[in-house]
């Protein structure tokens, strides 16, 4: 997780809080966080290094809507990442 922006790991987070979110749902839920905007052009993209970092399995919900989700390694890279950082924050 230590090669990923920080755009990318605010996306497995997302990711890893919903039940298979489509693309448009993790939109949703980033521009929510950023208080901004997030263009297709700036979304797919990074959810495309995620998938081919094997990071979250990218599957298909009907024709036109595709759905992600954490794999396996995705889910112990958000705990590594979180046992990193509370050794820095927790008093």
């Amino acid at each position: 997780m230590d090669d990923l922006t920080g755009f990318q790991r605010d996306l497995l987070y997302v990711i890893a809080g919903a039940e298979q979110p489509s693309g448009q749902d993790i939109k949703a839920e980033i521009e929510q966080y950023y208080s901004a905007d997030i263009n297709h052009g700036r979304l797919y993209p990074n959810l495309d290094t995620v998938v081919n970092k094997d990071l979250v399995e990218k599957g298909q919900l009907d024709r036109r809507t595709n759905y992600y989700e954490l794999t396996e390694t995705g889910e112990r890279a958000i705990e590594d990442r979180l046992e990193w950082v509370s050794r820095y924050t927790e008093e």
